[in-house]
């Protein structure tokens, strides 16, 4: 059945103008972005479909386009048009951390990295380089390296905090796996990392580990820096 030929009340647009977007599921998300279905499938059918496919709306975010295109109905034109929702929320976070503190919208922080990083196939190193007022100068992938690992190399990692004239930094990686836990490994390069970097007065605020399946987890809060 058509989503028009529901009750009213039951079409995810109306809900959502009438509940507010929190309201909906993330197929009634979806289904309001694709606005029509394929043959024999609402919408919101096929808002479901890419959620089983891909595991996740962040796995789906993710998506190279060939991955995208395998689902029936979807194509570079609906590929397109989801990279740039992402990438308007991506520089709307970014604005809002330009604006002010970065850590006066922590929720921002995370919701900034998790848009970034989470759902990715490969492991990717990333900074947040701030001024003296913690306020976002530019952010940035670092490294990028493997399902499981990268390679991170301070030395490169000093010459972009002088490059941008940073006073400040938040570090972030993700977690393919899923789980957003830090290893020894993590934890060593962090302490290695805050020790050269606080020889050039760059300060490193926090290291977030990001994963699919849960929030970002923060060093700082875990009392790990």
């Amino acid at each position: 059945m058509a989503i028009n030929d529901w009750p009213e009340d039951e079409r995810p647009r109306e809900r959502l103008l009438g509940r507010g977007a929190a309201a909906l599921s993330d197929a009634e998300l979806l289904a309001i972005f694709l606005r029509v279905g394929v043959k024999g499938k609402s919408a919101v059918d096929l808002g479901r479909e890419l959620i089983a496919r891909f595991g996740g709306l962040n796995r789906l975010f993710a998506a190279t386009l060939d991955e995208f295109s395998v689902v029936p109905g979807m194509g570079p034109a609906k590929y397109a048009q989801l990279q740039a929702v992402l990438e308007m929320a991506r520089r709307a976070l970014g604005e809002e951390m330009r604006q002010g503190h970065v850590f006066s919208s922590p929720g921002a922080v995370r919701d900034y990295l998790r848009l970034h990083l989470a759902g990715l196939p490969h492991e990717v190193f990333f900074a947040l380089w701030l001024d003296a007022q913690n306020r976002l100068i530019a952010a940035e992938e670092l490294f990028r390296g493997t399902l499981t690992q990268t390679s991170v190399y301070p030395r490169e990692v000093v010459k972009r905090a002088l490059w941008h004239n940073a006073a400040a930094v938040v570090l972030a990686h993700n977690h393919p796996s899923g789980v957003a836990e830090p290893s020894q490994a993590d934890q060593v390069l962090t302490s290695e990392l805050k020790r050269i970097l606080t020889l050039i007065e760059v300060r490193v605020l926090d290291h977030f580990i990001v994963a699919a399946q849960s929030l970002p987890l923060s060093f700082a809060e875990r009392g790990l820096l």
